[in-house]
């Protein structure tokens, strides 16, 4: 059945997502339309297709026994220059990232895999542009806020073209009750429901 390059994180709703999505793209980065507006919770990795169904139960027993937790942004930080990134800082909800991906990446699951850093839970604003692009970046976003409910996480598929697209969504403490994104859907319309102005 040969290989699939899988990703699962949590979108950053609406209006949020197409608006990072936006700036992401004004600073230059020509990734920024092939990558919703997110918080990874397991990094591209490529696995077999026949693992899919594995994969898909284990997500949604994951998300069955989780619970909504509030996420806040806040801010700009780097990898730099370890990585050439530039992202906007999770500064609530952080500790539920980490939980959630340290279940997500169970050792004893199909989605086992080592990491090449140590978790950090943020929202990539800006990745392997100039470096005045990336200061600029950083500085513009500087006083970027928003907040709201995270109430899942979604399985995302890169295509032969680079884009990823949604697979499925797992509501947190209800199962896999997302039917499967089409491609240019709004990204966690459950979400979305919950955002308040900053």
């Amino acid at each position: 059945m040969g290989t699939v390059t899988l990703g699962v994180s949590i979108a950053v709703p609406e209006p949020y997502g197409s608006q990072l999505q936006e700036l992401r793209a004004g600073f230059g980065d020509a990734a920024a339309h092939g990558i919703p507006t997110h918080v990874t919770l397991v990094p591209p990795t490529e696995v077999e297709a026949d693992r899919l169904p594995a994969i898909r139960a284990h997500l949604a027993e994951v998300a069955e026994a989780f619970r909504g937790f509030r996420m806040r942004l806040a801010g700009t930080g780097t990898f730099r220059p370890l990585s050439p990134v530039v992202f906007v800082q999770v500064v609530e909800g952080g500790a539920g990232c980490t939980r959630l991906q340290s279940e997500v990446r169970d050792p004893e699951g199909p989605l086992s895999r080592e990491l090449a850093f140590p978790y950090h839970p943020h929202v990539t604003v800006a990745h392997g542009i100039s470096e005045e692009a990336m200061d600029l970046a950083f500085t513009a976003l500087a006083e970027y806020a928003a907040e709201w409910v995270c109430e899942g996480f979604a399985l995302y598929e890169q295509g032969s073209d680079g884009v990823w697209r949604k697979l499925r969504e797992y509501p947190f403490g209800t199962g896999p009750t997302g039917v499967p994104a089409q491609p240019g859907a709004p990204a966690d319309a459950a979400a979305a429901a919950t955002v308040r102005p900053s």
